[in-house]
């Protein structure tokens, strides 16, 4: 009998995992069934804000095609929920009246956004009614919303101060609507910059037309609205911030209810082992922003230090293709059992016992870009130059202090940090220096040593660079979500691809954050423009 596998969600992750799975659907290893609740395929809900601005459609969105999923033999049924789980029986009730059975099932849910416990908003967080104006930003339908706002040049309010906040103000007042940003804290990104690069940063946003209300907490909605929808949003020192569309950017959760209603263990989100399994559960597995790589055993040192699920999707990919390899294996495990040949059997348990575990993410960077910003933030980047106390942490046993190097231009919008501890990155903040960015960036991410003399990392945005900047590296990482490097985009523009779409079908690049869309951009002309001389 074929292993059949259950996915539940259909997002950016599970699309990966499916994709990734067909070859064993193919060749009958397999019985796919995919259960999403919206009545779309996958998307990139990532890159939602470009299409509420107008920069993309949804066809470019596109991660998955359910008619040819179909075709392969894939049973997708969209516009259906989970009711429960029922793990004696090992079958899921469906909102649809069905109940389909599983040998193996994945949790690929994803994560909701949170809605901020404000007068005039439903406070409830797995089933909140938004008022007429107001808006989470996270599907198709809410794309439409601020497409139409923005089309109208209208008012928009941003609450919160995270990245997909701050996307989202920038392409919103690039298109031509008044942006504020709201946020609590004296900068924007309180959670992962440092003060002077996050004082730099508030700085870049005015300049590029996104007002920034700090320290700012909000307390409530009002809905004077002509249609009774948002018309300002009050805060706690009574002044209010009048406006056409609230757009919520407070963060997101883990969906894990589905999972703690049958019985799963559960912390930020569903606690799995680090082959991805739920524990003490083997025949389930979760992956993507719902999965929490936290294993049972008290004296892993890894994740004693783990911090949850990361939010982004390039680790959620990472699991997908993980997990795809794992589940082939034991499907052809299964498969083999049910045959005349024990050995095959055999061979195929060996493979999948002997499959070296997922391979721990690295810490994460955050890459924000638009037309005369550019920002990227990394690591551990608290430290300042003079706090001992901060400097001195974790040096013991003859391992080497922290060291800051630090330079700021604030007039002109730049600032760069650089923490290292033996010459090597452990924290980074560049902010309107964009090769100087890059090479940080590719140094923290290789845990390569720094040169002895900082300063010859600065000079890279200087005038007499600028004509040297297209002697990047072409082996290095372009796509940090789908691991695509320079040299692979250059073969697919040889290869005839002319846009970034069509790079992103040949190589993946580009598909995730959208953060690599110019540099795909420049590698695609300087092929062409090479052709032509």
């Amino acid at each position: 009998m074929s292993e059949r596998i259950v996915v539940v969600g259909f997002g950016p992750v599970a699309a990966r995992l499916i994709d990734e799975l067909l070859p064993a659907v193919r060749k009958g290893l397999a019985r796919l069934t995919v259960i999403g609740e919206e009545p779309e395929a996958a998307y990139n809900r990532v890159l939602v804000a470009d299409l509420g601005v107008g920069r993309t459609t949804e066809e470019a969105l596109a991660l998955a095609d359910a008619a040819a999923l179909i075709a392969d033999g894939v049973d997708v049924r969209l516009g259906v929920r989970v009711r429960r789980v029922d793990r004696a029986r090992q079958r899921l009730i469906l909102t649809d009246g069905t109940s389909p059975g599983y040998d193996r099932l994945v949790f690929a849910t994803g994560s909701r956004p949170v809605i901020p416990n404000l007068t005039g908003l439903n406070p409830d967080p797995a089933a909140p009614v938004l008022p007429p104006g107001v808006t989470a930003l996270r599907d198709l339908r809410d794309a439409a919303v601020l497409r139409s706002a923005v089309a109208g040049g209208k008012r928009v309010v941003v609450l919160g101060g995270g990245v997909l906040g701050l996307e989202t103000a920038l392409a919103a007042a690039e298109e031509g609507a008044t942006v504020t940003v709201v946020h609590n804290g004296p900068h924007p990104l309180g959670r992962n910059i440092d003060r002077g690069g996050g004082a730099v940063l508030a700085t870049s946003l005015r300049n590029c037309g996104v007002r920034m209300a700090g320290n700012a907490r909000s307390t409530g909605l009002e809905h004077n609205a002509p249609d009774g929808g948002f018309s300002a949003l009050l805060l706690d020192d009574g002044s209010a911030i009048d406006g056409d569309l609230l757009v919520l950017s407070c963060g997101v959760r883990p969906r894990t209810e589905l999972a703690e209603g049958c019985g799963l263990s559960t912390g930020t989100g569903i606690l799995v082992d680090h082959k991805l399994r739920a524990h003490h559960e083997p025949h389930i597995f979760a992956i993507g922003d719902c999965a929490e790589v936290r294993c049972p055993d008290p004296e892993c040192a890894e994740c004693r230090t783990a911090r949850g699920p990361s939010g982004l999707v390039g680790p959620g990919w990472r699991q997908a293709e993980w997990l795809a390899e794992y589940l082939m294996l034991l499907a052809a495990e299964s498969k083999a059992d049910a045959g005349p040949s024990s050995d095959a059997a055999a061979d195929a348990a060996a493979g999948a016992d002997a499959l070296p575990p997922l391979a721990p993410e690295q810490p994460g960077v955050i890459v924000l870009k638009a037309r005369g910003m550019n920002m990227a933030v990394a690591g551990d980047n608290g430290a300042e130059p003079w706090d001992e106390e901060a400097l001195a942490t974790g040096a013991v046993n003859g391992r080497a202090r922290l060291q800051v190097a630090q330079w700021a231009d604030p007039e002109h919008g730049r600032y760069v940090k650089m923490i290292t501890r033996a010459g090597v990155l452990e924290g980074l903040v560049a902010v309107g220096m964009p090769r100087t960015a890059a090479e940080l960036v590719q140094l923290f991410e290789r845990g390569a040593e720094l040169p002895a003399d900082r300063s010859l990392l600065l000079r890279l945005d200087g005038p007499d660079q600028v004509a040297a900047a297209g002697a990047a590296d072409p082996a290095r990482t372009v796509c940090r979500c789908a691991g695509v490097s320079g040299t692979a985009i250059a073969s697919a523009a040889a290869d005839g691809c002319g846009t970034v779409s069509e790079v992103s079908g040949a190589t993946r690049a580009g598909t995730g954050c959208g953060g690599c869309h110019e540099d795909i951009r420049g590698i695609i002309e300087a092929h062409f423009q090479g052709a032509v001389a």
